[in-house]
């Protein structure tokens, strides 16, 4: 049982911490850690299992259990994880609703399967037509040159091992 001082206080910092804090969990954990905090903490701050405290107490409860609910579906998906990570690296804010969290993993997978720099662009759309015209030799070599302006993007060294094998 948490004690109503634990809550109060708690609900006093809790747009100081960030979503691993508030789930008392290391900011490289599994994802099966973050489970069982978000089950843990679900469980010592549902409102239905504190519905008999003093009403400033219940709004915390209902504050405290939101950020907990938000911070398991931002931190449970990988892409979501990576956006919110590269976030507090920036030190930019500690919270990050789901709906901004999805649309900026969404942005960054699109960036990164078409490219990021004005080169990899180009030679990423050659690519795209090689392919559409059967000719994966072409595709392969384009993609290749892609990957020299982009080094570091996944989406492009699958595609290229995948064009690899099937050459």
């Amino acid at each position: 049982m948490v004690n109503l001082s634990e809550i109060r206080a708690l609900a006093g910092i809790l747009d100081d911490l960030d979503y691993y804090e508030l789930l008392e969990v290391q900011r490289g954990a599994a994802n099966s850690e973050i489970r069982s905090a978000y089950h843990r903490a679900g469980r010592r701050f549902h409102p239905d299992g504190l519905r008999d405290v003093p009403a400033d107490v219940r709004s915390a409860v209902s504050a405290i259990s939101k950020r907990v609910s938000e911070a398991y579906s931002v931190l449970r998906d990988a892409r979501r994880r990576k956006v919110y990570d590269q976030r507090l690296d920036q030190g930019e804010t500690k919270r990050m609703p789901l709906v901004e969290a999805e649309a900026e993993a969404g942005r960054q997978g699109r960036e990164a399967q078409d490219g990021r720099t004005p080169n990899g662009k180009k030679y990423y759309a050659l690519v795209r037509s090689d392919l559409a015209r059967g000719d994966q030799d072409a595709a392969w070599r384009n993609l290749k040159m892609a990957l020299t302006f982009e080094p570091d993007n996944e989406f492009f060294k699958e595609l290229h091992e995948k064009l690899r094998l099937r050459a």
